[in-house]
């Protein structure tokens, strides 16, 4: 005898996750604690951060769109950049509010969207300034959670982003698609521009 199937069974699994979804965990500001140990700590919080996370793609974004030599400095240099910058900020104490990602999203923003033609040292200087300051930041935010091993974890993902994402960028051919990269540079600034405004508003009210 066929026994008759229940669509009623196809809300078991539903059910089951949006229970596990909305089950309540623990609320982090600024450092994200994943449970599986420091190094994926600071993956996390590098993932979960656009401040840092948009700028890391910028920086992919602009030395894929300046061509392969400019992609594989960036490759090797904003991770590690990325990775002393944030030693020293870990010696350091807590700076006063500065809109420091607000001024990257602008610089690598109008960079990208211009389609601005600089040179490798001068590249490898952005890149690297821009590297150190925010690893610096994310220093001072990790020394008193995963310190150095969040510090790892951060690297580690930046290399593997920033190398997808140069390389993805290289490789496209299509003229329309060096403009639609270009289109997410504006975005990027344009967010800059937002991001300063909300610091300025804030500090005058």
């Amino acid at each position: 005898m066929k026994r008759s199937f229940s669509p009623y069974w196809l809300l078991l699994p539903v059910v089951s996750m949006v229970a596990v979804i909305l089950h309540p965990v623990r609320a982090a500001a600024h450092l994200v604690t994943t449970g599986m140990g420091p190094v994926y700590d600071g993956i996390g919080h590098l993932l979960l951060t656009p401040e840092d996370l948009i700028i890391a793609l910028a920086l992919a974004l602009y030395g894929g769109l300046l061509g392969t030599t400019h992609g594989r400095h960036a490759l090797f240099l904003v991770p590690a950049a990325w990775f002393v910058g944030g030693l020293f900020g870990m010696q350091t104490a807590p700076l006063p509010d500065f809109p420091v990602a607000a001024l990257s999203f602008l610089l690598l923003g109008l960079l990208i969207a211009a389609d601005l033609r600089l040179p490798l040292s001068a590249f490898t200087i952005t890149a690297v300034a821009v590297s150190l300051t925010h690893g610096f930041l994310n220093g001072i935010a990790l020394k008193s959670g995963p310190a150095g091993l969040g510090l790892i974890g951060i690297t580690a993902a930046l290399f593997i982003l920033v190398t997808l994402v140069s390389a993805l960028v290289v490789s496209l051919r299509p003229p329309w698609s060096r403009i639609a990269v270009r289109v997410m540079g504006g975005w990027v600034a344009a967010v800059g521009v937002l991001m300063i405004g909300w610091f300025v508003r804030g500090n005058m009210a």
